[in-house]
């Protein structure tokens, strides 16, 4: 019988038929990865492409003491053959079970646990959308990428853990060109489509369309007063999380935050950077059947807190698992908002740079947490609280240990999920939630 591969019932018919005991495994388990989504492209205001895609896949593990072997199979969506080509799967990796090594490693939860998450959403049927996009593009040249639908995670094994996850939700992201590279980046992300909310942000892009078309202003390298946007501090706070918070880069000493490890520094005192796995989009269990706390503090009050331990760091290292995946990498990273009013920001600024995004960044001395990038789109000069001029792009060399301590003037009460806009393979669920920062002493190179 074929079934939407992002119903339930289609994965309960999957895991009923396959986690169950097996002889020669003591475990055998189900992931599935699932969703239904609509992607469709702008050009000049206008569709370029519309794609509508259903896709599945499910990763079959089985376990016999220290040994585990696991396969992924693309899956049809008529339960009846993917049961059977699993059974047939399953059956296969029991019997090279015997020849797979001991993994000295190897750390699988003990307790059976579930948990159910199913969200639906109010998203834009494709027609909508490309009526709300005509409408607010409307004399703009308009580029743009929509990503929307449910996206499923869910996993099962034989010992009788069963853990859901569904979720509906769209990510819209756009420029406005005023000439050649000259263009004002937006983006939208939400549950909920709300299409007064998406011309507004189209007519705030559009107000400074005017701003890209002055002679830029030439700046010497040095360090300047800068506010950042939430979209170019989610760049920050995601370079910030190759390796920074987990337990294996802090014990091998690698990790960009072992001097806030070691108390050799500390950021402001505001800062909170939890993994906030119950605020954002990301499943609460890993694909090995883990479930997630709630919330892991990260770095409290400025200081280095807990970090996230996979199974295999927490196996080595006599940690306790708290849900993190194979790279100890956030899924749900929060920094927690300041005291700074939205409204307010360019008069706090008073005069220094307004930067809306940032690109292309890395570390150039992980051990001191300073990294480098470019500045992107619309970034602007700003006099006595006014945008009056462009930036030409520029590159940046700084120690976020600094910016987010000495450095760090304020947050801005209000923060923004940003959710993962990649769709390599599949729509992603992980997100960085964040404030804006007024910063100073921002140091450019170039």
């Amino acid at each position: 019988m074929s079934m939407a591969l992002t119903d339930q019932s289609f994965f309960e018919a999957l895991a009923g038929a396959v986690c169950t005991p097996t002889d020669g495994a003591d475990r055998v388990s189900l992931y599935l990865k699932a969703e239904t989504s609509d992607f469709i492209r702008f050009n000049r205001g206008a569709v370029r492409q519309a794609t509508h895609v259903s896709q599945g896949y499910a990763t079959l593990a089985v376990v016999a003491g220290a040994r585990r072997i696991e396969t992924t199979l693309a899956l049809c969506g008529r339960a009846d053959e993917d049961c059977a080509d699993l059974l047939a799967e399953r059956a296969g990796l029991v019997a090279l079970l015997a020849d797979v090594p001991e993994d000295p490693y190897l750390l699988l939860p003990d307790e059976v646990s579930s948990s159910h998450r199913h969200e639906r959403g109010a998203l834009p049927a494709p027609e909508a959308l490309v009526g709300a996009v005509t409408a607010a593009a409307r004399g703009l040249d308009f580029v743009g990428f929509y990503a929307g639908g449910p996206v499923v995670r869910a996993f099962a094994d034989s010992r009788g853990q069963r853990h859901w996850h569904h979720v509906e939700s769209f990510h819209i992201d756009w420029c406005l060109y005023q000439q050649a590279d000259k263009a004002v980046k937006t983006s939208y992300a939400a549950t909920h489509w709300d299409a007064a909310e998406f011309a507004r942000r189209v007519a705030a892009g559009a107000a400074r369309l005017p701003l890209l078309a002055l002679a830029p202003r030439q700046l010497e390298p040095g360090a300047y007063r800068a506010y950042f946007t939430p979209a170019a501090m989610a760049e920050l706070l995601d370079t910030l999380s190759w390796g920074g918070f987990g337990a294996l880069a802090r014990r091998t000493g690698t990790s960009s935050l072992s001097r806030l490890e070691h108390r050799d520094a500390q950021m402001n005192g505001g800062v909170m950077l939890d993994e906030d796995t119950a605020g954002g989009i990301a499943p609460a269990f890993t694909a090995e059947g883990f479930a997630k706390p709630a919330s892991v503090s990260l770095v409290h009050a400025g200081l280095a807190a807990g970090t996230l331990n996979s199974p295999r760091s927490a196996r080595q290292y006599g940690l306790a698992a708290n849900g993190a995946n194979a790279e100890e990498s956030p899924e749900s990273l929060r920094l927690a908002g300041g005291t700074l009013a939205e409204s307010e920001v360019l008069a706090a600024l008073g005069t220094g740079l307004y930067v809306s995004n940032l690109w292309y960044l890395n570390y150039s001395d992980r051990q001191a947490c300073r990294m480098t990038g470019m500045t992107r789109f619309a970034c602007f000069w700003v006099e006595d609280g006014q945008l009056v001029a462009p930036l030409p792009v520029m590159r940046f060399d700084d120690s976020v240990l600094r910016m987010l301590g000495e450095g760090l003037v304020a947050l801005t009460a209000q923060t923004e999920l940003i959710p993962e806009s990649g769709t390599y393979q599949e729509r992603q669920l992980s997100s960085v939630t964040t404030p804006g920062a007024l910063v100073e002493g921002w140091r450019l190179t170039l």
